[in-house]
């Protein structure tokens, strides 16, 4: 098994969608995923893979009963933050001004989780690996390369994390990308924090995630074609060019291609 992910390391992320059929199709058609519907012991959870790897995974909304929801919960993409002491971390989220969304909880012999909420609102999950470290193909076409915390104050959120996990944050020396705050672990940005009030009205402090792909504009247009939106047209920025997409059912995503290292 690959080693697990540094704690504090972003190392999965799922979708909870009403309609998780039409959520595989679109996700496999985009990325070039497998991904089926699970069996009923894991509530019908798909790991998707690429290449045979696990690379994220889509659930169907639904309570702990198996009811469907009602009203639905939003369709959004979930990062996890390894851990290796999940209920040190949950405590230390509660002692810091987070909140429990779902308390600590063992999944089969895979490892155990918990979803929570950080004092400036954006949820996230943690997740302490035993027979599943998270995604072990990652910075590949179709595979994880970024999470992002989008936040209304950076600062309050960086004590947070900084709290409940070994991270740190420092404030990125990459031309071009002047305010932004690198979220590091041992010093190495592994993920990223920014201002929401570049973003529009009623967007809520959330972690989103960036996947890797060849192509931003053509992978932007497919997404379209297959009834997804545009939520920022690709554009060329610091790290190389991205675009902001939904899926058909609302989920937000960043697709990016990496700019070459400059010699």
């Amino acid at each position: 098994m690959q080693l697990p992910y540094k704690p504090g390391t972003p190392c999965w992320i799922d979708l909870m969608v009403p309609d998780q059929q039409a959520a595989l199709d679109f996700y496999c058609d985009l990325f070039g995923w497998q991904g089926e519907i699970g069996p009923a012991e894991t509530g019908g959870y798909s790991v998707c893979t690429l290449k045979g790897k696990p690379v994220a995974g889509i659930m169907k909304a639904m309570n702990p009963d198996g009811t469907v929801p009602d009203p639905l919960p939003p369709t959004v993409w979930t990062t996890y933050l390894s851990t290796n002491d999940l209920d040190a971390a949950v405590a230390s989220a509660t002692d810091a001004g987070g909140t429990v969304m779902v308390p600590a909880m063992d999944v089969m012999d895979l490892g155990r989780m918990a979803v929570i909420t950080d004092p400036t609102g954006a949820v996230v999950g943690l997740w302490q690996p035993v027979g599943f470290p998270g995604a072990t193909i990652v910075n590949e076409h179709g595979a994880l390369t970024w999470n992002e915390l989008v936040t209304a104050d950076v600062a309050a959120a960086a004590a947070f994390y900084s709290a409940v996990l070994p991270v740190t944050t420092a404030r990125s020396e990459m031309p071009g990308a002047e305010g932004y705050v690198e979220y590091q672990v041992d010093g190495r940005a592994v993920g990223g924090m920014m201002d929401l009030g570049s973003f529009p009205e009623g967007v809520p402090p959330h972690w989103q995630a960036y996947f890797s792909v060849d192509d931003v504009d053509s992978v932007q247009a497919a997404a379209v074609r297959a009834g997804g939106s545009v939520l920022a047209p690709a554009f060329d920025m610091a790290a190389g060019r991205m675009a902001v997409l939904a899926d058909p059912q609302g989920g937000a995503f960043a697709v990016i291609k990496g700019s070459a290292p400059s010699e």
